[in-house]
């Protein structure tokens, strides 16, 4: 189908919004290289497109079968983000898409929730690494009333209260907090693969195709 001035106006405004969202999600040195990437595959469908029964109404259906500019924009920002995460395995990329998830799926969150925590136990066990030269005596395994309740820095020893753990917890807090780390991110990546296996993907050429099997 070959649009007339309408049509091409209606296109027009369509990419126009469609840029606007982009920019929403994308740094703008992207927003470009994207916008032309869909503008490439929305005129592709428009020429394949039966300008039957009239143009304007065939266009309004392709335009509807593609989304509204705003879910394009995110479910191309989405794929970009999983891509990013998925081939560079950088902290930053899968932190962006982890918070992606955990603020459009609710699997994603729990999944977000307990990778926090993950990196949260691995950072905790670092800092005690790091503390327990400047606090020997609070730094440890805390001790109430002989049974163990947890392992940390303990500001106010008193009646009941013990720290136990030499200089050796220094190496035991770096390995175990080290190995928490790597497992979690390990854990994180191997999630963002399988989302990005099972969603919706921009295939060559920005064609939205079905989810994987």
């Amino acid at each position: 189908m070959k649009l007339g001035d309408s049509g091409e106006a209606r296109v027009r405004g369509y990419l126009y919004v469609l840029g606007r969202s982009l920019r929403s999600f994308l740094p703008v040195d992207v927003v470009r290289d994207a916008l032309s990437e869909l503008e490439s595959h929305l005129r592709e469908r428009i020429e394949q497109t039966d300008p039957e029964p009239d143009e304007r109404r065939a266009l309004e259906q392709g335009l509807g079968e593609l989304g509204s500019p705003l879910r394009v924009a995110q479910a191309y920002s989405a794929e970009m983000t999983l891509e990013e995460a998925v081939a560079t395995g950088g902290f930053a990329a899968t932190a962006r898409a982890l918070w992606q998830g955990a603020t459009t799926q609710f699997v994603g969150f729990c999944a977000a929730l307990a990778l926090l925590a993950g990196y949260l136990i691995g950072i905790g066990f670092l800092a005690v690494a790091l503390i327990k030269p400047v606090l020997p005596r609070n730094t440890g395994l805390i001790v109430i009333d002989g049974v163990p309740r947890g392992f940390g820095v303990y500001a106010q020893l008193g009646d009941g209260i013990e720290v136990w753990g030499g200089y050796w917890i220094i190496p035991m807090a770096l390995v175990l907090g080290l190995a928490v780390l790597v497992v979690t991110h390990r854990s994180a990546r191997w999630m963002l693969a399988w989302r990005r296996r099972r969603a919706r993907t921009w295939t060559h050429g920005g064609v939205l195709s079905s989810p994987a099997a």
